[in-house]
């Protein structure tokens, strides 16, 4: 097929007609938007972890975040340059950012509930987001709500003994409840590259004593017990949430979103330094930074 771009002869347009004004492409995708961090301990309480950024997938027969089927595959114009963002992981106390391929946004996940002044969360609640973040160590906090088709709500705190946080959503799973074991709910597999890698877990919640929820699966940070140390950060481009503080200690940041693209066509064009590869028949195009892609 001819370059779209300039003066067609007749004889050109009557050959092409059907597909004018440009084709469209059919692409399947994962966009992941950045993780919460977790929360953070100002006022020797223990934080929440932070939830996980928002999933969404239209691979085959995998699921999509919050338990949902597959999302459809995404049809898109030939000869046009299709946005791509890369959503931030939050720092302490901070929602992650959203990802974004073309028309598909996935939501930051929700930032994990800090104690007094801790973060932007009403009452230490762990925010909302693509999965919440988990309570903080407050009597009655709540975990943060999750989006529906991308992730799961985060766990509640406890206000007493062993005083700890709630654990921030997942892709696949709830954050556990401290009373519990405010663990981070786990993440969710896609073998969209070829192989199967699982993203976007929730961050574990903190603890002032006893001991502190572990990660969920897929990158996500432990939350830490006392006063020592900082707590587990999100991986880099798995979307994953960061682990709560402890006592007087500090919450670790969220991990950072990816999009992934798979495609039979392939791209004329692209900016943000995708990493390319095949799949098969599949070309496969890695966003770990911002950029654009052209069919």
């Amino acid at each position: 097929m001819p370059n779209f771009n300039g003066v067609w002869s007749l004889t050109t347009q009557l050959q092409y007609a059907a597909d004018w004004p440009f084709p469209t492409h059919d692409v399947q995708f994962l966009v992941i938007a950045g993780g919460g961090g977790g929360g953070n301990n100002n006022t020797n309480v223990a934080g929440g972890g932070g939830g996980a950024g928002g999933y969404r997938s239209s691979v085959g027969s995998e699921n999509t975040g919050g338990g949902s089927s597959t999302e459809s595959v995404l049809a898109v114009p030939g000869g046009t340059a299709l946005t791509v963002t890369i959503g931030a992981g939050g720092a302490v106390n901070a929602a992650g950012s959203n990802s974004v391929f073309s028309t598909i946004t996935a939501t930051g996940g929700g930032e994990g509930g800090g104690g007094t002044g801790g973060g932007s969360q009403s009452a230490e609640n762990g925010g909302a987001g693509g999965s919440g973040g988990g309570g903080s160590a407050e009597s009655s906090t709540s975990g943060g709500a999750g989006t529906s088709g991308q992730g799961f709500a985060g766990g509640a705190g406890m206000g007493g003994s062993p005083f700890r946080g709630g654990g921030g959503g997942g892709a696949s799973a709830v954050g556990a409840s401290a009373s519990d074991s405010g663990n981070g709910g786990a993440g969710l597999a896609s073998s969209i590259t070829g192989s199967s890698v699982t993203r976007a877990g929730g961050g574990g919640g903190g603890a002032e004593t006893g001991s502190a929820g572990s990660a969920g699966s897929g990158g996500a940070g432990a939350g830490t017990v006392g006063n020592t140390g900082t707590s587990g950060a999100g991986t880099a481009n798995t979307g994953s949430g960061g682990g709560g503080g402890g006592d007087a200690n500090v919450g670790g940041a969220g991990g950072s979103g990816v999009v992934i693209l798979k495609t039979l066509s392939t791209a004329s064009a692209t900016t943000g330094s995708p990493n390319a590869s095949t799949s098969g028949s599949f070309n496969i195009y890695t966003f770990t930074s911002s950029g654009s892609i052209t069919f």
